[in-house]
C-alpha cells in the first residue's frame, strides 16, 4: 500500500472537516426460524418503516437483532468479487488504503503472498469492484430500512476464513461491532455480511445471540487463548453465558443485516477449503463522531491509532480521523461523517 498517498489523503480530508444452543438455523427469506413476541408497531426502535420490509421481517429483525435474506446477491457479482479477490493477492492492483490481513499463525511466515494466505481484505473502499457490493441496490433497499436515505459505507471487509492451522486461531470470539465504531446513533448502523458459497458450522459459519442488541455496550479484550487470537479479534469479556446460540447456515448470495450491538463470532474452519464472504457497515450520512477517551472502546481506538500510524504514516490521529478516511457516500448526503 503506498503510505504517502494514504496519508495526503486523509490530511485533505481532515481538513475538510455461554454456550446453549439452538443448533443451526437454515437461513430463511425472514429468518422466521426463531419465534417472534407479540409487539405493536409503535415499539419499533431498531427498523424503519419504508415498505420493504414485511411486518414479520420487521418484528424479527426488533426483537432478534438480525435478518436474513435469501440468495440476494447474484452468482454473476459474487463471482466478480472473488476474480478481484484473486487479482489483489497476486498484487496485480494495488487498491489505495487496502489492509490485507493474515492469520496469526503464519502472519510471519515466508509464503508468498497468495489467496492461500490472505484471510482477509479490509478497507475495499477505494477499490471499485469491491466497492460495487457496497452500492448494490437489492442490499441498499434493505439497509436504507436501518439507516435512512443518506447512507455511508463505513467498514468494508471480504473474509477469506482459512482451514485452521490446528491452533484454533481461525475462530472469531464473541463480540459486539459497535466496540470499533466512534460514530452514533447506534440504531442508524448496520452490518451487511454476504455468504460468497454455502457456510455451515463445518467452515465456520456466524453464530449470534439473539435479542444481545438490546443491551449495552460492553467490555472488550482480547481472549486468552491458547493457540493465539488474530489481531484486532477483541471478545466481549462480560456476556450472560445462558443465552442460546444460533448458528447461521447460509447459501451462496445469502446476506444477513445485524444490529452493532448484537453478539455475534464465528467458529473454526474445520474443512479443507476457504470460506469467504463480503460485508459492509453502513451507518446513517446524518450520523455524528463521538470520543470514546475514558470510556471502554479506549482500548481499541489506542491500537487502531498505533496502527494508523504505520499503515499511514499519521502522527497524532484519532479514531474519529481514522474512521473519516474508511467512510465513502454511497447515497444521499454525507452531512457529518
Amino acid at each position: 500500500m503506498d503510505g504517502s498517498r494514504a496519508a495526503s489523503r486523509l490530511r485533505i480530508m481532515l481538513g475538510h472537516l455461554g454456550r446453549p444452543s439452538v443448533g443451526a438455523v437454515v437461513a430463511h427469506p425472514t429468518s422466521g426460524a426463531l419465534p417472534l413476541t407479540s409487539f405493536h408497531p409503535q415499539q419499533f426502535q431498531y427498523t424503519l418503516d419504508n415498505n420493504v420490509l414485511s411486518l414479520e421481517q420487521r418484528k424479527f429483525y426488533e426483537e432478534n437483532g438480525f435478518l436474513v435474506i435469501k440468495n440476494l446477491v447474484s452468482d454473476a457479482d459474487i463471482e466478480r468479487f472473488r476474480n478481484e479477490f484473486e487479482r489483489i493477492c497476486k498484487q496485480e492492483v494495488k487498491p489505495l488504503g487496502l489492509n490485507i490481513m493474515k492469520d496469526v499463525t503464519i502472519a510471519k511466515s515466508e509464503y508468498a503472498l497468495s489467496e492461500k494466505v490472505v484471510t482477509k481484505v479490509q478497507d475495499f473502499q477505494e477499490d471499485e469492484e469491491l466497492f460495487r457490493y457496497c452500492t448494490l441496490p437489492e442490499i441498499l433497499k434493505y439497509v436504507e430500512c436501518f439507516t435512512g436515505p443518506n447512507i455511508v459505507a463505513m467498514h468494508t471487509m471480504l473474509i477469506n476464513k482459512p482451514p485452521d492451522s490446528g491452533k484454533k486461531t481461525s475462530r472469531h470470539p464473541l463480540h459486539q461491532d459497535l466496540h470499533y465504531f466512534p460514530f452514533r446513533p447506534i440504531n442508524s448502523i448496520v452490518c451487511a455480511w454476504t455468504a460468497m458459497e454455502h457456510i455451515d458450522r463445518n467452515n465456520g459459519c456466524l453464530v449470534v445471540l439473539p435479542g444481545t442488541h438490546k443491551g449495552t455496550l460492553k467490555p472488550h479484550d482480547y481472549p486468552q487463548w491458547e493457540g493465539g487470537v488474530n489481531i484486532m479479534f477483541h471478545g466481549v469479556q462480560d456476556y450472560d453465558k445462558n443465552n442460546a446460540r444460533v448458528h447461521l447456515v447460509m447459501e451462496r448470495g445469502d446476506t444477513v443485516f445485524f444490529h452493532p450491538l448484537l453478539i455475534h463470532g464465528s467458529g473454526r474452519n474445520k474443512t479443507q477449503g476457504f470460506r469467504k464472504a463480503i460485508s459492509c457497515h453502513f451507518a446513517s450520512g446524518d450520523s455524528h463522531y463521538i470520543d470514546v477517551k475514558g470510556t471502554s472502546q479506549e482500548n481499541i481506538e489506542k491500537e487502531i491509532v498505533a496502527l494508523a500510524k504505520k499503515w499511514y504514516g499519521i502522527e497524532d490521529a484519532s479514531l474519529q480521523d481514522v474512521w473519516r478516511l474508511r467512510a465513502r457516500l454511497v447515497k444521499g448526503e454525507r452531512t457529518n461523517l
